[in-house]
């Protein structure tokens, strides 16, 4: 079965940055709308960002600015560059297909953590 494998969170002190990755194993990244979800303690995944097979991307209200989503095609991965990280931000991060229910089955994620 596909799996993903969520990469590139840590420890960071607000205002700093990183970059998440994806790796989509046992399919292609490009053959599908590709989407990056968050859950903090406590409270629902919520989607994040989403790359549709366009090109064309959408974001949280939260993100937008700050948050951008990319794909590289050769590498079959997904990429989050998050900017100008905040406490709100810390969750643990998943990436999948956009929609209800998502096409793959759910990665571990990577922890994102932002305090002082």
């Amino acid at each position: 079965q596909v799996q993903l494998v969520e990469s590139g969170g840590d420890l960071v002190q607000p205002g700093e940055s990183l970059r998440l990755s994806c790796v989509v194993n046992g399919d292609y990244v490009w053959v599908n709308s590709m989407a990056w979800y968050r859950q903090a303690p406590g409270m629902q995944r919520e989607l994040v960002a989403t790359i549709f097979t366009t090109g064309s991307t959408n974001y949280e209200a939260s993100a937008k600015g700050r948050f951008a989503i990319s794909r590289d095609n050769g590498k079959n991965t997904l990429y989050l560059i998050m900017n100008n990280l905040k406490p709100e931000d810390t969750a643990v991060y998943y990436c999948n297909t956009p929609g209800v229910p998502p096409r793959y089955p759910w990665g571990q994620g990577t922890q994102v953590t932002v305090s002082s």
